[in-house]
């Protein structure tokens, strides 16, 4: 991120001082720089290097499957790794055509349906694109790649049957559909929802009437990941002691996984895609004109956040069911609550003038 040197004089940021008609002054955002760098810096190069990287995967199979060694396995598990991780980190960003177009729930749908897994793997149906297409969403996607590349309990072996590799290819085929569309949806035609994005508060622009509204939707799109890691995925195998609720359970990704989380709700308040090596002007930069304590404190909490992630004792799955691990745990789900409670309690109102 580019910081602001707020002593000189010069503001990249701009904020809406206008007064109405009974007096007030509205100190909404409404700048159309992090607006536009949002789009460009941290959501399109997520999803290119999302559809790079399962390109990756998907050579990275069929190298395997027409090469069964362990070698190639462990090649096609590190490539799954990679495609993951931009994807975790675009997690913050879950409104717009993935949400709508339902490639969340195609990509990224969890528990697997082992019943029905097995039950394709039983049955002579061709496994093309339009059987995908029909699938239920916990039958494919990345946790059904897991299943087959790392085993049901971690211990997967190169060695596949002919059905199990039809099915695990089928499936990364349908995956990079998948991000493929997704990528395509906010780049492609007069319809990208970068450009539905990028002007908002412009004239016509239903979706996003103000600048404010887009800044929102930023805020609003980093406060569902944050509860969505506290209070669903690390709390529900958490608090019911149940491992079959993990995420990423067969990789033991599960921690990697919520860290990139965290990691890319900090970009996204920044502006910044640091593995894509992109950085820019973002919400944190117009928050630090605001308000720089509260700017500061945010950012410690996030900081503070990922950090209580990583003093989690792995994998996941294991520290849930020991007095060590379960404290660790809960030290990281206050933590990241404490952020999420600073968008909603601070910074949205912020946004909105409020």
């Amino acid at each position: 991120m580019k910081h602001l040197l707020l002593g000189f004089g010069i503001s990249l940021v701009a904020i809406s001082c206008s007064e109405d008609d009974s007096g007030v002054v509205d100190n909404s955002f409404d700048d159309p720089t992090i607006v536009q760098g949002y789009a460009e810096n941290v959501i399109v190069p997520k999803y290119e290097m999302l559809d790079s990287n399962a390109a990756a995967l998907v050579s990275a199979v069929e190298a395997l499957v027409a090469d069964p060694t362990d070698t190639n396995l462990s090649a096609a598990q590190d490539a799954w790794r990679a495609t993951r991780t931009p994807w975790e980190q675009s997690e913050s960003s879950l409104f717009g055509p993935v949400d709508s177009n339902g490639y969340d729930p195609a990509l990224d749908s969890w528990p697997v349906n082992l019943t029905d897994i097995n039950g394709v793997l039983a049955s002579n149906q061709e496994l093309n694109q339009t059987f995908f297409d029909s699938l239920s969403p916990e039958s494919k996607g990345f946790h059904t790649i897991e299943f087959f590349l790392f085993g049901e309990n971690g211990d997967a072996d190169a060695e596949f049957t002919e059905r199990e590799a039809q099915y695990l290819s089928a499936a990364t085929a349908d995956l990079k559909v998948n991000t493929s569309a997704l990528l395509g949806s906010w780049t492609e035609g007069d319809s990208a929802y970068k450009t539905v994005f990028t002007s908002a508060g412009e004239e016509g622009n239903t979706v996003y009437p103000s600048r404010a509204a887009a800044a929102q939707e930023i805020a609003s799109g980093i406060v569902v990941i944050l509860d969505e890691v506290a209070n669903g995925k690390i709390a529900d195998p958490f608090d019911e002691r149940d491992v079959t609720l993990v995420e990423s359970p067969f990789s033991a990704n599960s921690l990697a996984d919520f860290r990139n989380n965290i990691a890319g709700a900090k970009e996204a308040y920044l502006g910044d895609f640091s593995t894509g090596s992109k950085s820019g002007v973002g919400l944190a930069d117009w928050v630090q004109e605001q308000d720089a304590e509260l700017n500061t404190r945010v950012l410690a909490e996030f900081d503070a956040a990922i950090a209580a992630i990583d003093a989690i004792p792995a994998p996941f799955k294991d520290a849930i069911l020991n007095d060590n691990g379960r404290a660790k745990i809960q030290e990281a789900v206050d933590a990241i609550n404490t952020v999420r409670v600073s968008f909603e309690s601070d910074i949205n109102p912020l946004i909105s003038g409020n």
